[in-house]
């Protein structure tokens, strides 16, 4: 009998999949509670390589999950517009998210996917998120991210 294990794939988005960082005077905007930044981020990677290597592991039996802050001191009715922007910008992406969480900035990012269960890898620039990561592995997105997922494959 074979023991099927969930497997799951945890992304962030800033400074991960989306280069929020280079988008000019993006600082400044999110403290004026501009979602600008948010929507108007390039990809960091040729997002339908990406999307293709996501879906060949999604057929390996991985769930493909987002979990990225929202902005820090932001209010209320800015976290919702800074939400909206992040899952337009994944769709315009075709990022095959099977999940999409958009969280108050600084919440643990293992307690957000706990409930899921099973073994879960982080995909997170952040070195502090991926110290504190308990669900799992992590990949260092400050390296090509491309190279760790197409070793989840055996490429």
């Amino acid at each position: 009998m074979m023991i099927m294990i969930n497997k799951t794939l945890v992304f962030d988005m800033d400074g991960t999949i989306a280069d929020l960082y280079a988008v000019e005077n993006w600082l400044p905007m999110l403290r004026s509670e501009d979602s600008t930044p948010y929507r108007v981020a390039r990809p960091m990677y040729e997002m339908a390589e990406l999307a293709e290597l996501l879906n060949l592991l999604k057929a390996d039996g991985w769930k493909v999950v987002v979990t990225s802050w929202s902005s820090k001191q932001a209010s209320r009715e800015y976290d919702k517009r800074v939400k909206a922007a992040k899952v337009a910008w994944l769709k315009k992406y075709g990022f095959p998210a099977d999940e999409i969480h958009v969280v108050k900035y600084g919440k643990s990012k293992s307690e957000v996917t706990k409930e899921i269960g099973g073994f879960q890898i982080l995909v997170d620039d952040n070195a502090e998120v991926r110290a504190e990561w308990s669900n799992g592995a992590t990949i260092n997105a400050e390296h090509n991210i491309m190279e760790e997922l197409e070793k989840l494959l055996g490429l």
